[in-house]
C-alpha cells in the first residue's frame, strides 16, 4: 500500500511517503507551511521514486490545531485527490500525536492558544482507542483519565505542563518535550482506516477544528 501523508496542523510542516509500513518522512518547524508543504510533498515523492498516480490514497492531519494550517492540509489534500483520482484519508492530529510517541498511555495536547488546549487520551493497543472524546479545555480542566502511568505529549505540555501536572497529579508523572504530529503517524493511521474501508471522495476531506470560536470574547 501507498500513502502520501502531511500535517500542519501545529508549527511542525511534515510529510511522508509510506510504502507497506517503511516512510521517507520530512519535517520541519515555522510558521511558512503554505509555503513548505508542497516542497516537502515532491521531496518524499521524489525520494521514494513514486508519482501521485501510484499512490492509493492521500492521508492528512484534519485536526484540531491551527485553524490556518487545518485549511492548508485539507486544502492540498482536496487538491492534489481531485487531480490524482484518489480517495482521501482523514486523520486525527491528536492521534498521530499520540502513536508517535513512545508509550501506550498517552495524553495529547496541542496548544489551542487563548489559555486552552486541544485534548485527547489515546492507549495503544492494536489500534489507537481514543477514551472519551477530543475536546478544547483550560489545562487546568482537562478531564482525569482512568488510572496511572499516563505520559503527556505535545505543544500543549510544552506550553502548559505545570498546570497539566497540577491538574493531572498521579494519572501522568513525566511528559515528553518537543513531541509534534509526524507524517509518519498520520500515514499509518491512514492505512488502519483504509483497510477498514474509511476512504472518502476529496470533498469530504475536511477540517475537524472541535474549536468554533476564534477571539477572546471581552465583557462588555
Amino acid at each position: 500500500m501507498k500513502i502520501l501523508a502531511f500535517d500542519t496542523a501545529t508549527q511542525a510542516c511534515t510529510a511522508a511517503v509510506w510504502i507497506d509500513g517503511s516512510a521517507h518522512e520530512r519535517l520541519e518547524l515555522g510558521q511558512r507551511h503554505a509555503e513548505r508543504l508542497l516542497v516537502l510533498i515532491d521531496d518524499v515523492l521524489a525520494e521514494a521514486g513514486v508519482a501521485l498516480n501510484d499512490l492509493d490514497a492521500i492521508a492528512f492531519g484534519r485536526g484540531p490545531g491551527s485553524f490556518t494550517g487545518l485549511r492548508i492540509s485539507a486544502g492540498v489534500a482536496q487538491g492534489l485527490a481531485f487531480g490524482a483520482d484518489l480517495p482521501v484519508l482523514p486523520v486525527s492530529s491528536l492521534a498521530a500525536l499520540a502513536l508517535g510517541a513512545p508509550a501506550p498511555k498517552v495524553l495529547a495536547a496541542i496548544d489551542a492558544r487563548m489559555q486552552q488546549v486541544y485534548w485527547g487520551a489515546y492507549v495503544k493497543n492494536a489500534a489507537m482507542e481514543l477514551q472519551g472524546e477530543e475536546i478544547v479545555t483550560a489545562p487546568s480542566e482537562v478531564p482525569l483519565p482512568a488510572g496511572a502511568g499516563w505520559i503527556g505529549a505535545g505543544s500543549g505540555w510544552d506550553q502548559y505542563a505545570d498546570a497539566l501536572q497540577t491538574r493531572l497529579k498521579q494519572h501522568a508523572t513525566q511528559w515528553l518535550r518537543g513531541c509534534y504530529p509526524r507524517a509518519r503517524a498520520v500515514a499509518e493511521l491512514g492505512a488502519a482506516d483504509f483497510a477498514a474501508g474509511k476512504a472518502v471522495a476529496p470533498e469530504q476531506a475536511l477540517p475537524v477544528y472541535i474549536r468554533d470560536d476564534v477571539a477572546v470574547k471581552k465583557n462588555v
